[in-house]
């Protein structure tokens, strides 16, 4: 078996909890049609492989955006709280620079292993007008270069009612910080 391919009855598993999700949570995609999306999924297996990669480490994939333009639509991980991802520092170079007590691995790596990247900050400030997530746990995002290039990373959650955006060390890790991840279809 191809190790970035599900079986059949994997796939037929897989669509029929996506389609369950999707119909269930319309609020996040007013106006999209479940049928268009399996289409596009059942013509890209890479990506359903991705999918259920996130749905495996409890992502709770659904679709949250589409861009007419390229007809793309944008699944991103909607549990509640971060994904079970977790104490992962935010790249290799700094999991590499740990001296003692290194993670099992970092959220970049782990997110392209997955065929997914971590949500932008715009991402994931859009994720949250969709829902209430994090209020329990934080998600590493996509750290800008100038922020990175100084050793740092930075991570959202949501506390207060209010999405808070915040800066660690890149080889920090936590067991309540995950990271969130997008793909697009």
């Amino acid at each position: 078996m191809n190790k970035k391919k599900l079986t059949p009855e994997q796939n037929e598993s897989l669509l029929k909890i996506l389609k369950t999700r999707f119909e269930k949570n319309m609020h996040r995609h007013k106006d999209l049609k479940w049928e268009k999306i399996q289409k596009k999924l059942e013509a890209s297996p890479e990506k359903l492989w991705s999918l259920n990669e996130m749905e495996e480490t409890e992502g709770e994939p659904d679709v949250i955006d589409h861009h007419p333009k390229t007809d793309e639509y944008i699944f991103a991980d909607c549990s509640p709280e971060s994904p079970k991802r977790r104490s992962l520092c935010y790249d290799y170079p700094a999991w590499e620079s740990r001296k003692a007590n290194k993670p099992e691995s970092n959220a970049i790596d782990k997110a392209a292993e997955m065929g997914i990247e971590l949500l932008t900050e715009e991402q994931y400030r859009k994720l949250q007008q969709l829902g209430k997530f994090d209020q329990k746990t934080s998600s590493w995002i996509k750290t800008p270069p100038e922020i990175r290039e100084l050793g740092g990373a930075v991570f959202c959650d949501r506390r207060y009612n209010t999405v808070f955006y915040y800066h660690n060390g890149a080889d920090s890790y936590y067991a309540a910080r995950g990271f969130r991840g997008s793909l697009r279809v």
